[in-house]
């Protein structure tokens, strides 16, 4: 089963890329179009975390960000007899090393999603693996706390 987690995490990873990539090279910066009702697509650059906070603390989030990666795979590693548990780590690996990478090569995160009906901030679909991986998490640690 690891393995199939391992290949979950790269095929997530490169669909972020994929979508980041179509984005940067189809929308301008900062302009909004039609995706699906209620979800509008707008291309923005992100250099904070969530909700833009620490803005243009690059070097910061490099670092968080590769001790974020060894510390999820080190989890990931100790926690072979927990199956939920290790799929989200995997989803979170996943949105941790797709932000990365942004981060790398461009300095800043790619956002798009908007969220017409709600008040809430542009995020991407690195952001959308974590928010699902740190779910799975909790409920690999409710599983555990059962057992």
């Amino acid at each position: 089963m690891p393995i199939l987690l391992i290949f979950l995490c790269i095929a997530l990873i490169g669909i972020d890329q994929l979508i980041k990539f179509w984005i940067v090279n189809n929308i301008d910066l900062g302009t909004s179009i039609s995706f699906i009702p209620g979800v509008s697509l707008t291309y923005l650059q992100n250099t904070g975390a969530a909700w833009s906070i620490l803005e243009g603390k690059q070097v910061f989030f490099y670092v968080i960000s590769v001790l974020a990666i060894v510390a999820i795979i080190y989890f990931w590693i100790k926690s072979k007899h927990n199956l939920m548990l290790q799929l989200g780590l995997s989803i979170v690996l996943a949105g941790t090393i797709g932000n990365f990478i942004d981060r790398i090569f461009h300095s800043f995160v790619v956002d798009m999603f908007q969220l017409n009906f709600i008040n809430f901030p542009i995020f991407n679909f690195a952001d959308a693996c974590l928010t699902v991986g740190f779910v799975f998490i909790f409920i690999g640690f409710i599983k555990e706390e059962n057992n």
